[in-house]
């Protein structure tokens, strides 16, 4: 009887791999919240306790509205992000800052005990962020791109970019659960340009909650009102009338923010909710797919941003 040699062997190999894998990264697998009565559980990496809160606090308290489970996590506790105070007394405070925020959102908040500016993208970390996953039983993981002008957002998204697929791997972190199906992995927009730009495939009004988001960024005043690393004691008048001033123009800024998304991603807009409602738009958030976790088509994505109907 002939017998194929080691050689073709392995080539014969190659396709039955490449075929497996792109099945596993294409496949579109029952949510995990089919568990929770058919709500979405996601789960939003920042850096610092003010990220995710930036990134994604609208598209957070549209699905909180609607019952979905959505849980932020700031992997390391900035404690060295301001101007006057370090420290552990630093650390509290900003806990205390997005916890009030999370209230507001209706959501659940974390904080891990990392030096702010000393993360690194160690296995050890790698195995925190894989256990924060799947015990949250992810449908949805959102993180920064790793290109990014601060180490601490650039080693947050090497995190979050490691652990996709490695949730999935039982004998990695077998203390916890691996998850059966790969969560989608989304990227928070940002200005960068090399080695690639941003490039959504996901645009969402949050014209409904913008005021509820400003809301949120507003008590996180150690970082927005007081200025963070880089404030001073000139941001913080003595007069009445001015804190009112300044608050209020904290409170425009960020507005603008999201009224400068909805205008760079218009277009992206329009793909979902059509050129006359697009137009109308005047707050939004954008979200692109990472290739390392479960790829969506376009109706995947709609059941995972259930809004376009609102």
């Amino acid at each position: 009887m002939k017998t194929l040699s080691p050689r073709l062997v392995k080539v014969a190999c190659v396709p039955i791999v490449f075929l497996v894998g792109l099945a596993f990264f294409s496949a579109r697998p029952a949510l995990a919240g089919a568990d929770d009565g058919g709500k979405l559980r996601i789960i939003c990496f920042g850096a610092h306790p003010d990220d995710c809160e930036l990134q994604a606090g609208g598209v957070a308290a549209m699905w909180a509205a609607q019952g979905h489970k959505v849980k932020f996590v700031s992997v390391t506790n900035g404690d060295i992000g301001h101007w006057r105070e370090a420290g552990g007394p630093l650390a509290l405070r900003r806990k205390t800052e997005v916890e009030a925020a999370a209230k507001i959102l209706g959501i659940t908040t974390e904080v891990l005990d990392i030096h702010d500016g000393e993360l690194l993208p160690t296995v050890e970390n790698r195995r925190m962020l894989t256990r924060l996953i799947r015990e949250w039983k992810a449908d949805i993981v959102m993180g920064p791109r790793p290109n990014d002008y601060h180490p601490d957002h650039r080693y947050t998204g090497v995190l979050v970019q490691d652990a996709a697929y490695m949730v999935t791997v039982p004998f990695f972190c077998p203390d916890v659960p691996a998850l059966n199906n790969n969560p989608v992995f989304l990227y928070y927009p940002d200005s960068f340009q090399k080695p690639n730009p941003f490039q959504p495939e996901i645009a969402v009004s949050i014209d409904t909650v913008v005021q509820k988001k400003l809301d949120a960024l507003g008590v996180i005043i150690s970082q927005f009102y007081e200025g963070g690393a880089n404030g001073s004691a000139d941001l913080l008048p003595a007069d009445p009338q001015k804190q009112k001033e300044r608050h209020q123009q904290v409170r425009d800024g960020f507005a603008r923010r999201n009224q400068s998304t909805a205008d760079r991603f218009r277009a992206k807009l329009e793909e979902w909710y059509g050129k006359d409602r697009a137009g109308k738009i005047k707050y939004a958030e954008a979200f692109e797919i990472c290739e390392y976790g479960r790829r969506p088509d376009k109706a995947e994505l709609a059941k995972l941003f259930p809004f376009f109907g609102e």
